[in-house]
């Protein structure tokens, strides 16, 4: 690992202030090359065959970068995609990662070179203000909500005949392609965590209900324990659903030939084999750990022929099930429509990703 040089206390203040000049310029240099490495890798979804569902999660979990600046670094990156001008003012520092959110959204064609003119070298605030002076919207409904009481009033003799209004975070529309934003969940012991949401009055009887009839089982209404029961029965209906879990499973029925359903057998199997989790593993041996959109997915493809059985079948987020099928089909549709590709049933991706191999695909 690379040691930083001692602190500079010898430097004069001249060249200290110099020093730390020089340093942001390479700061807004070093950024803007990574946003545009960043695109490319985006535009190549590199991060699939690296095993991720998602750049954001390659760059958070790979590339140890923290989720703030990931979301920041692929929103820049993205816009950079259709406005390069970005990485050289990003470069030269008239521009910051943030102005580049508050713009993108309202970036064309014809007025980028305008906007680019427009909040270069201006401050977050200024350039809040001048978006929403040159692209107002529509404010917010109108909305009643109970808010808590501040901790000092001002006295009644000191009130101000109408009332300030409460402050209003302007919120910027976000492409449907950028990245999530961190969820808001925190931990507050190694066991404990802290969940912060908003409902609406008809989950908040709801709520109440639940727990005036747990009341027996949780004479103090506690939330964590009516949260707890209520996500183990949808946990417990959701994998019914997607993964025919079941106490009591019926005989396994063998699958029609040349059809596309999987036996509840088999799906089931195959569920707790993967463990609810993508399988695809990238040739570093690195498996993917997303658990949201899963899909059954061929490992023989089942246009070529691959059965519905536990050995063919594996979990895959969709993510990755897109990606392994236009890695077969995209390089060999014509070869498969002709029945002259060469394809040998790929090693189970557990161990590795799916290798090309030769033999001859049925037609």
């Amino acid at each position: 690992m690379q040691t930083l040089s001692p602190l500079p206390a010898h430097l004069s203040d001249s060249d200290l202030v110099a020093a730390v000049k020089k340093l942001l310029r390479r700061e807004h240099e070093a950024t803007a090359q990574l946003v545009a490495y960043l695109g490319e890798l985006d535009e190549r979804r590199l991060y699939l065959a690296e095993g991720y569902s998602s750049l954001f999660k390659y760059c958070t979990d790979e590339l140890s970068m923290s989720e703030d600046e990931t979301f920041f670094r692929i929103h820049a990156a993205r816009t950079a995609r259709r406005f390069p001008a970005i990485l050289d003012m990003l470069a030269a520092g008239s521009i910051h990662l943030t102005m580049v959110r508050l713009i993108s959204s309202h970036l064309t064609a014809d007025n980028a070179g305008d906007l680019f003119a427009a909040v270069a070298g201006k401050s977050k605030r200024e350039v809040e203000h001048y978006v929403a002076s040159r692209f107002p919207q529509v404010g917010p409904p109108d909305s009643v909500r109970k808010l808590p009481k501040p901790k000092l009033a001002a006295p009644p003799a000191l009130m101000p005949l109408v009332a300030a209004p409460a402050e209003v975070k302007r919120v910027v529309p976000v492409p449907a392609q950028a990245p999530p934003r961190p969820p808001i969940v925190a931990p507050v012991s190694a066991e404990r965590y802290k969940i912060a949401l908003t409902i609406n009055a008809s989950i908040r009887a709801k709520l109440q209900k639940a727990q005036d009839l747990l009341r027996h089982a949780n004479p103090s209404g506690d939330l964590a324990v009516v949260f707890d029961r209520a996500l183990t029965l949808l946990v417990a209906d959701l994998e019914k659903k997607k993964c025919a879990e079941t106490e009591r499973p019926r005989p396994a029925r063998e699958s029609t030939p040349g059809s596309r359903h999987i036996p509840a057998a088999v799906r089931r199997a195959v569920w707790r084999r993967d463990g609810g989790r993508c399988a695809f593993v990238s040739k570093t041996g690195r498996r993917c750990d997303s658990r949201a959109l899963l899909e059954f997915h061929h490992v023989v493809p089942f246009a070529v022929g691959g059965p519905a059985t536990v050995d063919s079948i594996e979990l895959r987020c969709r993510a990755h099930n897109g990606y392994e099928s236009e890695q077969f089909f995209g390089r060999r549709a014509d070869a498969v429509r002709e029945g002259t590709a060469p394809y040998r049933r790929p090693a189970p991706s557990r161990s590795g990703p799916s290798p090309t191999a030769s033999a001859t695909v049925p037609t």
